[in-house]
């Protein structure tokens, strides 16, 4: 019983060891690209990720959404929304399951993750006029002076 406790100790510590060392990638992938949005469930309202979406793909032709568990319903929305209104076209739906450490239970857990590839539309840019533009600056960035 000992011996078995033990292995599944080893077995969890290896399986955190391998997360990590996942996560470190994602990083290191993250900062190399200049185009993706991390949504989060309840840190922002809807349209801030969709004015920021639309800021993203004035200066790229695609851009990537990624959201955890419950904040995926978001970026599936925020998709939608780019989609309906002709300024986005889907390229791209990844979906996997990432393992992250409880810091209160000290356990493994799994979450789904979503990651959503939009290629800017023909007709973004005649879309989004430069009014439009100036104003979706203001919208994902309050801090923007025109």
């Amino acid at each position: 019983m000992e011996g078995e406790m033990k292995r599944c100790e080893q077995m969890q510590e290896e399986a955190t060891i391998e997360v990590v060392e996942t996560k470190m990638v994602d990083v290191v992938i993250s900062e190399k690209k200049n185009n993706i949005i991390q949504v989060s469930s309840s840190k922002r309202p809807l349209y801030f990720y969709v004015n920021l979406a639309k800021k993203y793909m004035q200066s790229n032709s695609e851009i990537e959404l990624s959201a955890l568990g419950m904040a995926i319903g978001t970026v599936v929305t925020v998709a939608e929304i780019l989609k309906n209104n002709g300024l986005a076209t889907e390229k791209k739906i990844h979906m996997s399951t990432v393992g992250t450490k409880d810091e209160a239970k000290g356990k493994l857990v799994r979450k789904a993750k979503i990651e959503i590839t939009l290629e800017k539309s023909e007709s973004f840019d005649k879309i989004v006029s430069p009014k439009k533009k100036d104003q979706i600056k203001e919208a994902a960035d309050p801090e923007f002076e025109a």
